[in-house]
């Protein structure tokens, strides 16, 4: 099977003051094509830091990370920027929308970074937003929509340019048991159309409904369950 993200000999070592912390150790992960995998783990054991070196948001003080065959590190901010953009989607706990647009605006951000027409944006965006289905909501603003709304705003938006990966960080920690469980059917649907995706969670639920879950403790994986 094709391999989608793959890492080797992560490390990451922040130095507070004469303390030096080691929040990944020596990671080695391949996570393949087409698989949904949860990232789980108590407060503290490294999850968050080893998300954020996955999708280029934090480099690591060794290793490198290689996404649709592509290495992540040792090349120049730009073109990192260029492949965080065209290979992977982000969901957060807070969303991260932009409370001045409304949720069809919000959704095409993305796409006019990237340099596409306002039209194709346009057409893209409204696409997605119905695979979410809201497209009767487009034209509404944040304050108009609900949190489980607002969140599949943002799962439209990680979706809009058909990446290869989408990154997940809590992506249900903000919202009830059954608002929950539409996004995790909706993410569950996703990824059955052959887009890869990680989900760093503390719900063991949401574990349940992936292919595979990793376990982390003191910055190394203890564990790995199909």
């Amino acid at each position: 099977m094709a391999t989608a993200l793959h890492c080797q000999g992560l490390w990451k070592i922040y130095e507070m003051g004469e303390e030096k912390i080691q929040a990944v150790r020596g990671i080695n992960l391949s996570i393949t094509k087409g698989d949904m995998v949860a990232i789980m783990g108590p407060s503290g054991c490294g999850k968050t830091t080893l998300l954020n070196i996955l999708s280029g948001i934090d480099e690591p003080s060794a290793g490198q990370v290689t996404i649709a065959k592509k290495p992540l590190f040792g090349i120049s901010d730009d073109e990192r920027t260029n492949i965080r953009a065209k290979e992977m989607g982000f969901i957060f706990q807070k969303f991260h929308l932009l409370d001045v647009m409304t949720a069809l605006e919000n959704v095409e951000v993305p796409l006019l970074l990237m340099g596409e027409s306002p039209y194709e944006a346009r057409n893209k965006a409204m696409d997605a937003l119905e695979k979410v289905g809201l497209g009767d909501r487009s034209k509404h603003r944040l304050s108009e929509l609900s949190g489980g709304q607002q969140q599949r705003v943002s799962i439209a938006r990680a979706i809009v340019h058909s990446p290869s990966v989408i990154l997940c960080d809590e992506p249900t920690g903000n919202l009830d048991s059954l608002t929950s469980n539409q996004v995790m059917d909706l993410l569950v649907e996703i990824n059955k159309s052959g887009t890869t995706i990680i989900i760093v969670t503390h719900d063991e639920e949401i574990a349940k409904r992936c292919s595979e879950t990793i376990r982390l403790n003191d910055g190394v994986i203890v564990s790995e369950e199909e």
